[in-house]
Parts: C-alpha cells; sequence; structure tokens
C-alpha cells in the first residue's frame, strides 16, 4: 500500500520518520522542522489506517508486516536516517534491511507486547481534550490538539492487527546500522534488563529522565538532545 507522506525541508540528506499507533505525521510537528534546519528533507509517513492513508480492508490487514512492507514501497532506500516511535519502530525494524539507512532512532520501540490490550486503544477514539491532557500534562496544547484530530482520523481496526504478536519475541537480533533507542522515564515497554539486552546487541540506548512515551512530546529539547550526535 502506498502511504501518504509530509515533507519538510529540501537539504540533500534524508530523514524518514514514522510514527505510533493511533498517530500521524502531525506527531512530528516539531521533530520534523527541526530536523530540516540541520540540512535534512524529512518526509514522515502515515501507517495505513492513519491519518491521510488508506484504509486496510478489515483488522487482519494492520499485522506489522503489512506496515512493513508499506515502508518498503513508500520511502526511499539509503536515507541518512530513520527514527520510529512505539509501533513505528518496531515495523521499522523490519524494513531495516531493505530501506538501509545509514543510522537509526528507535524511540520507546514497542518490541514486547506481553500485556497488549487493543481494546483499551479502540477505548481511546473516544477520548476528551481533558482526557488526553490528564494522560500527558506536560504535552503543549497544540500536541494536545493535533492528537485529538489524529485520533479522530484513526481506523481503530487498526489496533487489532497487534493481538497476534503478544508473547512473540520481537526484539531485533543485532543493530543492523548503527542504531540509537531512546526510552522514557520509566519505559513501560524496554525493561532495564532489556535495554542491557539492547546493548548486548549493538544497540546505544539513552534515557530521557522523566519522560513519558511519547518522549518527543513530553520533552522536546530532552528528545533532541538525546539525538545530537546521531543527527
Amino acid at each position: 500500500m502506498r502511504l501518504h507522506t509530509t515533507t519538510w525541508g529540501s537539504g540533500d540528506r534524508i530523514a524518514l520518520l514514522v510514527h505510533g499507533l493511533m498517530a500521524d505525521h502531525r506527531t512530528w510537528r516539531r521533530v520534523g522542522p527541526a530536523l530540516a534546519e540541520r540540512g535534512y528533507r524529512v518526509v514522515a509517513v502515515d501507517l495505513r489506517g492513519h491519518g491521510a492513508s488508506p484504509r486496510a480492508a478489515g483488522p487482519e490487514a494492520y499485522r506489522p508486516e503489512d506496515h512493513v512492507e508499506d515502508l518498503v514501497e513508500t520511502l526511499p532506500a539509503g536515507a541518512e536516517l530513520a527514527l520510529g516511535h512505539s509501533l513505528g519502530g518496531l515495523v521499522l525494524a523490519g524494513a531495516l534491511d531493505r530501506l538501509a539507512p545509514a543510522r537509526a532512532v528507535f524511540s520507546d520501540p514497542a518490541w514486547h507486547l506481553g500485556g497488549y490490550r487493543a481494546d483499551l486503544f479502540v477505548r481511546g477514539k473516544t477520548m476528551t481534550r481533558a482526557q488526553i491532557k490528564g494522560f500527558n500534562p506536560h504535552w503543549p496544547d497544540e500536541d494536545v490538539e493535533t492528537e485529538m484530530a489524529s485520533v479522530r482520523d484513526w481506523d481503530e481496526r487498526s489496533a487489532h492487527g497487534l493481538t497476534g504478536c503478544m508473547g512473540a519475541d520481537l526484539w531485533p537480533s543485532r543493530a543492523s546500522v548503527p542504531s540509537l533507542v531512546t526510552l522514557a522515564d520509566p519505559s513501560l515497554l524496554v525493561s532495564p534488563a532489556a535495554a542491557r539486552m539492547l546493548e548486548g546487541r549493538g544497540f546505544t540506548v539513552r534515557t530521557v529522565a522523566k519522560a513519558g512515551h511519547t518522549i518527543h512530546r513530553d520533552d522536546f529539547d530532552g528528545f533532541m538532545s538525546a539525538l545530537d550526535d546521531w543527527i
């Protein structure tokens, strides 16, 4: 499936951005322009069922492997940088060998889904502004508004596409390109033991102090600082 993309900047270097479940390219409203200022042409996708991208026929067509094929079909190979958040980190890892970026960043990636419940995400479709702000007290108001818009545009059937991953070993076996993992503090997806395991597999791991799961919205400056020598 060919995905909708949004671009910032016109630099010679290319950066690819892949959002998480329920979000779309709007989650990168500050990251995209910041990378463009550093000389990148930044390309952000809307995953299938999100934002302006097409919808799949049913929940069974929202598996991680479906998202992986979409990335490979849509995004250019050989980018300077590829960055994926949460679900975006999971599917970016699956596409990495074919996209072959020079460097990769995985932000609080969804490589462990032991307690995943699709119904909890589906309920998010009806969240009010006050509820979103309550769950994300550090978000600027504009991020709360863009989250509401993204959730309205989201096909909630896509939440069921991850159900088959529960209990599966989703951890990358190695860092096939120089790879940074940025973690929330604490991360609900990557435990301290898992972080040590990733370091043993060649990943650089950095925690952004006191940041929640969506690090780039919770602490934009802290997130960008964690990326300094990678971008």
